[in-house]
């Protein structure tokens, strides 16, 4: 899946989080101009203190105002913008259906669907003008086959999916394309650091979804629109 990024401007959204620091040290690695945006400041100082030569932004994603705010900026400072990778997650759940508290879905549905339109609705237009602009979503393979524990976690999901799905649609024919990367429960560096004995055989290692974002981001994978990539292993 080796392909290069030199100099594409590529934010990442979510970049301090438990995925963020792998993504974003492959896309540098590999020659992009990355832009990591989160809520909290000092994570995303310690990321770059891990990852040089990066842009970070303080961005709440869920006001629309501050994230076409944050996506007109990025463009002027750069001149363009050619992707945009969506790692913001949360997840609530663990008890039967009919138990399930639905204030769950009201935390959930912010921050896996509401933080996913206003980022579009924000930066589809640069992705258009780039001409080769990407969005990848990172998702859960409880979109596609729901357990019952997790119910409000899985249609939100899935909501996300079929928004982003929506997206590729407005995409059709202009170069821009929008996928979904499908993993299970992620394994990082710093879990492995931090349980050596654990067995994560099963868990999706972050280095893959990392490494198939990367490719989704480049010219090698222009003809892939509307799709989903899943990486589950022995999940």
């Amino acid at each position: 899946m080796e392909s290069s990024l030199e100099g594409r401007v590529l934010p990442v959204a979510g970049a301090a989080g438990g995925l963020g620091p792998t993504v974003v040290a492959r896309l540098a690695a590999q020659g992009a101009r990355v832009c990591a945006c989160g809520r909290d400041g000092a994570s995303l100082q310690a990321l770059a203190a891990d990852v040089p030569d990066i842009d970070t932004d303080v961005v709440d994603l869920l006001d629309p105002v501050a994230t076409r705010a944050w996506a007109e900026e990025l463009a002027s400072r750069h001149g363009r913008v050619d992707g945009l990778v969506h790692l913001v997650g949360g997840w609530r759940g663990g008890t039967p259906i009919e138990e399930a508290p639905l204030e769950d879905w009201d935390v959930l549905s912010a921050l896996l669907v509401r933080t996913v339109q206003n980022a579009t609705q924000a930066f589809a237009p640069h992705l258009l003008a780039s001409g080769r602009g990407r969005f990848l979503l990172v998702s859960s393979g409880q979109a596609q086959a729901p357990t019952h524990r997790n119910a409000s976690y899985a249609a939100a999901k899935a909501a996300a999916e079929t928004w982003t799905l929506a997206l590729a649609d407005r995409f059709r024919g202009s170069g821009a394309t929008a996928n979904i990367v499908v993993v299970g429960a992620i394994v990082t560096p710093a879990m492995r650091a931090d349980s050596p004995a654990k067995d994560f055989s099963t868990f999706t290692p972050a280095e893959e979804i990392a490494e198939a974002i990367a490719y989704l981001c480049s010219d090698a994978a222009g003809s892939m629109n509307g799709q989903r990539l899943t990486l589950r292993g022995g999940a």
